[in-house]
């Protein structure tokens, strides 16, 4: 390889070594003289490829031709803190020969002039996600976003949607020029930690739809807030179907203004936010740390726009909604469930170039003196004497659609304390199929006499009606001890007392009943 004299400016030339091989070597051999001055290469500077054509030459018998001379850097150890190039200008003085009547001055011929701009960054996350250098101007990156986010967008790539956010990302970021500035300097973590968005990105369909002018098969319209409100509605609602209204204030684009709050063009960008509805505050706390204060704009009163007092619309004061009441008639078909939402598609609050949200009812069911649900059956516990559990029993139960049911057991059925039997088809209608139901589910409580309900001559009486006991073989080592009646909130108040009374060799230990 052949060191050639290079300069990258017409004044002040400087000399940087460039290596060529090759033809190009060849024909820059004869347009550099012999005792042309020269630079001696330094070890870690820089080396230059030669590539396509940008700059005529002149040849010692006066022809004319191309030489390539596009120069792509290979950045060393030592060139990483100095300035970088994309390109040198490479200056020759006229050979020998040459035709006379050059306009160059000093006898130096330009054959390629495309200095760089020096780009030093602290990371290319972004970059590499739109595929771009940190060098690259703002058309480059538009141009880059336009299509990735064509071929990622979730319409048309639905498996993509992670990517088609990072790709949103790296545009909103690298597309205004005070978030890459401080992007280039801190990197990621400056935009997250203290940037100019906080670390709240914008939604990647606002970001396309903004980029596209909000046109074009995929644009997705903008939705406002849901509203979500609580019915509360008995279960026999929820057993025969009901009907119920609810009044709703809700905001309503205004009909005289027609949304935009006053005459049309007297809204304007508010120029203390820029539209932003916010004012952001960026503060150097430290090598490397910025801080980040954002409040809503007090001009705009976080509308991002302002309209003149005087061309304000009447009605609605620039508000451009008016707040309007609304009644909505709520259906309750049979066999729906506590919590089951009601959806009204596009009753919710109106505002300007946003399509309506929902009004969402959630049912709300209060509790029922006799009948709990489980699923599709309803529950209940009845209580009955011992008599009846011994002897056989009628029952009566009302429904929740004021039906009579009578119920009895069998001659000889011994219904025990605890026990469980159900009535099938007395249930809960089935949601979307009312003539089928499902079970009316009856926990059995048998309730015993008071004391001494019977005299002491009676006794034997019963007694031989009954099993006979399980007899005991009483031995003289036993201890015959009397039953007392047990309450739990003595006990327990007892137990507490007694925690102020240890002593210092340690707290006693036992059982302690408490209540549940």
């Amino acid at each position: 390889m052949q060191r050639i004299q290079v300069a990258s400016e017409p004044a002040g030339a400087q000399f940087v070594p460039l290596y060529v091989s090759g033809v190009a070597q060849a024909l820059l051999r004869r347009a550099f003289p012999r005792g042309g001055r020269e630079k001696p290469a330094e070890e870690g500077v820089a080396a230059f490829a030669l590539a396509p054509p940008c700059a005529d030459w002149s040849s010692p018998s006066g022809r004319r031709g191309s030489v390539e001379t596009f120069l792509e850097p290979v950045v060393t150890s030592r060139q990483r803190r100095s300035r970088k190039f994309a390109a040198v200008s490479i200056k020759a003085p006229h050979p020998a020969g040459a035709a006379a009547g050059s306009s160059d001055r000093g006898g130096w011929r330009q054959l390629c002039a495309r200095p760089a701009k020096a780009t030093m960054v602290k990371e290319t996350g972004y970059y590499d996600t739109l595929g771009v250098k940190p060098s690259a101007t703002s058309d480059e990156i538009k141009r880059a976003y336009r299509k990735l986010a064509l071929k990622y967008h979730p319409d048309k790539n639905p498996s993509e949607g992670e990517r088609f956010k990072l790709i949103s990302q790296a545009y909103e970021v690298l597309s205004d020029p005070k978030k890459r500035d401080l992007y280039d300097q801190g990197g990621e973590q400056a935009i997250k930690e203290g940037g100019l968005s906080g670390g709240n990105f914008s939604s990647p369909m606002d970001i396309f739809d903004m980029f596209f002018g909000g046109g074009g098969r995929m644009n997705r319209e903008r939705r406002g807030k849901n509203v979500v409100h609580q019915l509360s509605i008995t279960l026999e609602d929820l057993y025969m179907g009901a009907t119920r209204k609810l009044a709703l204030q809700k905001n309503v684009i205004c009909d005289k203004c027609k949304g935009y709050g006053g005459k049309k063009g007297a809204v304007e960008k508010c120029p203390t936010c820029k539209g932003r509805g916010v004012q952001v505050l960026v503060q150097q706390i430290g090598p490397g740390m910025v801080q980040q204060i954002q409040t809503v704009c007090p001009d705009c009163k976080g509308q991002g726009e302002r309209i003149n007092p005087k061309d304000r619309c009447t009605n609605c004061n620039g508000n451009k909604v008016v707040r309007e009441k609304k009644i909505i008639e709520i259906h309750i078909d049979k066999g729906m469930k506590d919590g089951q939402k009601l959806v009204f598609h596009g009753e919710g609050d109106q505002e300007p170039d946003l399509e309506p949200g929902d009004v969402i009812i959630v049912l709300d069911q209060k509790d029922h003196s006799v009948f709990q649900r489980r699923g599709n059956d309803l529950v209940m516990k009845m209580k009955i004497q011992l008599t009846e559990a011994l002897c056989g029993f009628k029952k009566t139960v009302e429904t929740l659609d004021d039906r009579v049911l009578l119920i009895s057991s069998k001659p000889g059925e011994v219904i025990k304390h605890g026990d469980i039997k159900c009535i099938v088809n007395e249930g809960m209608p089935i949601y979307k199929s009312p003539l089928e139901k499902g079970s009316l589910i009856i926990q059995f409580l048998v309730a015993f006499p008071e004391h001494h309900w019977l005299s002491n001559d009676q006794l034997p009486l019963l007694e031989a009606l009954l099993p006979p006991r399980e007899e005991v073989m009483v031995s003289e080592d036993m201890d015959q001890v009397e039953l007392a009646e047990f309450d739990p909130k003595e006990r327990t108040y007892r137990n507490h007392g007694e925690a102020y009374e240890e002593d210092d060799e340690g707290p006693r230990t036992g059982v302690q009943c408490q209540t549940s």
